[in-house]
């Protein structure tokens, strides 16, 4: 492998560099140099992937470039879609490189289309195959065909196929080919179960064909016309990608332990559905006229929610699953040194009283958007809301999975309150059986012990637990979810306090971690959600320029084709954490609604 180490790379790209593909079964990143780094088989938060995003190539990667160490760079997304084209130019020609995993297959399957637009290119292609997290080398054998290879390890299989003829020197399959005007060369990588026959080959263009029709169609389906079309639309197309097809579930990201501070230790594992997401993931595609997709995310948090109420979950896998046992793959270096690398999430057992305010908000939204409900979906939320009754007082983690000791969050406690709300609001409209008094009462006495715990009497803000002095960018949603009018003193007070405490070159910050509240050590990013939500109480306020040139701050982060991380270092200048990060999106969404639809989409549940 030692002669292929300099074209390979030395290590992962910055994040910003990378691009997703994906088929809404699982997905993978391609860098700026036309490296594919992360790709988990046969879904998103399988074992059997690349894992040079979390290391070096020697765990794992797949390129495809010119001879040429400095071509000039420049890609794009294809209509509306998630194929990625990169051009290659040099001084002796240019080929473009299409990336996309077809739709529709039962089998997933990457397929990179070399097409030759102007003289002859030299090209390289180095594939190193590594199966479980870059720790497994599978065995490499030639197809009978004599057209690719078949890599075996344990239950997983992969065949590479195309016309060029391969190279095989210890643990990669290499090739050095030419690129000619008008000539096109697939590569295709497939996976499948070691115990079958290999998977049957693929048409690459037919494939492409069809994967571009899918996604020119589903993007048309769209009804948002807004001023921030293309962002919001891009942002769509992220949040479909994400969605893992079978089940409805959208993952908060495709990666595990990209970190939140380079060379840090806070690395989680974002393969998986959070309830979190829920009320603003399910307006953000109603919204904008996905009613399918909206429905499916419904359904989806319906069945992983069912069963006994003490027994709900902040999140759980792409099919509802709750056992996300958290282990760390020790044999990586990690994303440029950031350490653990982390699989599964332990916050998956925490207690987060949010997510019953998630779940009645998306339920209550789905109600009001007509979408069809289960016959038994008031009686699941009845008894959601009788449990939320006797814990909503109790300590938890809070919204940001803290690992330092269970606190009264004040969030965690408005959205206990939101839970109330839209549990009266539900029965009120559509005339559903409730002890409506009883909620009522309940539903004041936690407006009453909110605002008088939750507020720092000096500053008037909200704070991030109660009789804490500590501020918390959380709670700015305070007036995103009606708990109060956005120009009461104690948002407005709340949200000078946010401005004065929490900001870092212009963006906002969760929390002070250097207080160690979180028992973690100090510094991360800007949270990019908290950057949105702050946009949309200044939108609120009726502080339209400030609203404006703040958004406007937030989408040039975003990289060259529209994708945001979860946080951006201002430091740093670049971006951090899991990538790219639904949260992020939904907000981007949520805020360009704010500022030109009538606002934002999490303040329409009114009581």
């Amino acid at each position: 492998m030692a002669e292929e180490d300099g074209f390979l790379g030395a290590g992962p790209a910055p994040i910003a560099d990378y691009a997703l593909i994906g088929d809404c079964i699982t997905a993978a990143l391609v860098s700026r140099a036309g490296a594919i780094d992360w790709l988990c088989w046969p879904r998103f938060d399988s074992p059997a992937c690349f894992a040079a995003l979390l290391g070096t190539p020697h765990n794992g990667t797949w390129r495809i470039a010119p001879d040429d160490p400095a071509p000039r760079i420049r890609r794009r997304y294809l209509d509306g879609s998630v194929v990625l084209e990169t051009v290659f130019e040099t001084a002796e020609g240019e080929v473009a490189l299409t990336d996309f995993m077809p739709v529709g297959n039962h089998l997933s399957a990457v397929v990179r289309l070399l097409e030759g637009r102007r003289g002859r290119v030299d090209m390289r292609m180095a594939l190193a195959l590594r199966f479980d997290y870059g720790a497994t080398v599978p065995w490499m054998t030639r197809l009978p065909e004599g057209d690719g290879r078949l890599a075996i390890a344990g239950p997983d299989m992969t065949v590479l196929r195309t016309p060029v003829p391969l190279e095989s020197e210890g643990f990669t399959t290499s090739a050095h080919f030419t690129v000619h005007e008008g000539q096109t060369i697939p590569f295709v990588l497939a996976h499948g179960p070691s115990h079958l026959k290999p998977p049957k080959p693929i048409d690459a263009r037919a494939a492409l064909a069809e994967t571009l029709r899918f996604w020119t169609r589903w993007s048309r389906r769209g009804s948002y016309r807004g001023r921030h079309h293309e962002a919001v639309q891009r942002s769509l197309i992220t949040l479909k990608a994400l969605t893992y097809h079978p089940t409805g579930g959208i993952v908060a990201a495709p990666t595990t332990s990209l970190p939140e501070q380079l060379g840090g230790e806070r690395n989680w594992d974002y393969r998986f559905c959070w309830l979190r997401d829920a009320t603003l993931t399910l307006l953000a595609f109603m919204h904008a006229g996905y009613f399918e997709e909206a429905q499916a995310w419904r359904d989806w948090l319906h069945r992983a929610v069912a069963g006994r109420p003490d027994q709900i979950q902040i999140m759980y896998g792409l099919g509802g699953e709750r056992h996300l046992r958290e282990w760390e793959a020790d044999w990586l270096p990690g994303y440029r040194g950031a350490r653990p690398v982390r699989v599964g999430n332990a916050a998956h057992a925490q207690l987060q009283l949010d997510v019953y305010g998630e779940v009645m908000d998306a339920l209550h939204h789905a109600r009001q958007g007509g979408l069809a409900a289960p016959p038994a979906s008031w009686d699941l939320q009845r008894s959601l809301i009788e449990h939320l009754e006797q814990i909503w007082q109790d300590p938890d983690e809070g919204i940001w999975e803290t690992r330092g000791g269970r606190q009264k969050f004040t969030l965690s406690r408005v959205m206990a309150w939101v839970a109330f709300d839209r549990a009266i609001t539900s029965a009120e409209n559509f005339g559903l059986s409730a002890p409506l008094d009883q909620w009522r009462r309940l539903r004041r006495e936690m407006h009453e012990t909110i605002c008088r715990e939750g507020v720092d009497a000096e500053r008037n803000c909200f704070t991030q637990s109660f009789g804490s002095k500590a501020l918390d960018a959380s709670t700015l949603l305070i007036p995103l979810v009606n708990f109060l009018p956005p120009d009461d003193p104690r948002v407005l007070a709340t949200v000078a306090a946010v401005e004065r405490g929490l900001m870092a070159d212009g963006f906002v910050l969760r929390y002070d971690t250097r207080t160690g509240s979180d028992g973690l050590p100090a510094g991360e990013g800007a949270f990019l959600a908290c950057s949105f939500w702050l946009a949309d109480n200044y939108a609120l306020q009726g502080r339209q320029r400030e609203a404006e040139a703040l958004f406007e701050r937030l989408l040039a982060l975003r990289n060259d084709v529209g994708l945001l991380a979860e946080e951006y270092d201002p430091r740093q200048g670049c971006m951090v954490g899991n990538f790219p990060q639904a949260f992020s999106h939904v907000a981007l969404i949520g805020t360009a609604l704010a500022l030109h639809d009538g606002g934002p989409i999490g303040t329409r549940a009114a009581s």
